[in-house]
């Protein structure tokens, strides 16, 4: 096997791991295409363990890229959101419990936002790809002990935030379908049954096409912010349900162009956030993911 076939077989993994690190599809892709660089910058058997050389040199790589993003963002135009990318095709690795789906949803990805970089890492390395507190600490060169108080921490963030998702991916289409159909015929008083009291909507447009710029909150406001949404929708998008961030979303469509991603979160007494993207450059890499659909009717 050549360099570039050594590379490659390693690419889905290293894309998983970027991607998790950095909140975008785009971004990991350079990530790594920078990591195949320094890879080709090695000559042929110089790195004994390539697997573990390649996620030490892309974590590092990342680190770099969210120090810069975290200044990008503080100007962003509205809420920040992920990028999407669908799941069920394995782009991000198993997606087979819980725990998997929960890792690479919007919700959990934006929490990791408030982690710093070191932090971020330790769980990514940890969680989802089963590093040792040793092997972390090598990673990012740090002792063992910092390893593990690293991890400890950004665990503790996570867990103070996170909401309490539903465990069962069957719930979560099926509240998705009745979601839908109450949004798309104005049905307030149905609408509002799905949605927690607290309910939080976010839109990402990136100030690139119209979004509500604050968090919408509030059973009666969210409703109402849907039910406008919808009606302005109800002749010119074509609605997809497909798997995206571990998840049944809804994909809209308009012209052969991929416009809107919606993920609901779920939890006890209902749905307790939406979470919109419309930022045209953030649902290029998922229109890609789904040959076909823009072509269709």
């Amino acid at each position: 096997m050549d360099q570039a076939q050594e590379f490659e077989a390693h690419r889905p993994r290293l894309f998983s791991l970027a991607y998790r690190m950095l909140g975008s599809a785009t971004e990991a892709e350079d990530a790594v295409q920078d990591a195949y660089l320094r890879w080709h910058g090695t000559e042929p058997g110089q790195v004994v363990a390539p697997g573990p050389w390649l996620a030490k040199v892309l974590t590092n790589l990342c680190l770099n890229r969210l120090t810069s993003a975290r200044a990008q963002r503080e100007e962003y135009v509205g809420p920040w959101l992920p990028e999407p990318v669908r799941t069920d095709g394995g782009a991000l690795g198993p997606m087979e419990t819980a725990e998997q789906r929960d890792s690479v949803s919007l919700a959990v990805l934006v929490m990791m936002e408030r982690l710093t970089p070191p932090e971020r890492a330790a769980v990514v390395l940890r969680d989802a790809f089963d590093y040792s507190h040793r092997d972390i600490a090598g990673v990012l060169d740090c002792s063992e002990a910092n390893a593990r108080q690293l991890y400890r921490r950004a665990k503790q963030h996570l867990t103070d935030d996170k909401r309490k998702f539903a465990s069962s991916q069957e719930l979560g289409g099926e509240l998705l379908t009745r979601f839908l159909a109450a949004a798309a015929e104005g049905a307030m008083q149905q609408l509002e049954a799905l949605l927690a009291d607290q309910v939080v909507a976010w839109s990402d447009g990136g100030g690139k096409v119209s979004a509500a710029r604050r968090p919408v909150v509030g059973r009666e406001m969210v409703a109402r912010f849907l039910a406008g949404l919808f009606t302005r929708w109800v002749n010119e998008v074509r609605i997809e349900i497909v798997e995206a961030n571990g998840a049944p979303v809804v994909l809209g469509w308009e012209d052969g162009e991929l416009t809107s991603f919606g993920a609901l979160e779920i939890g006890e007494a209902g749905i307790t956030g939406i979470r919109l993207v419309r930022n045209p450059d953030k649902l290029t890499f998922l229109a890609n993911q789904l040959p076909g659909l823009s072509q269709t009717s």
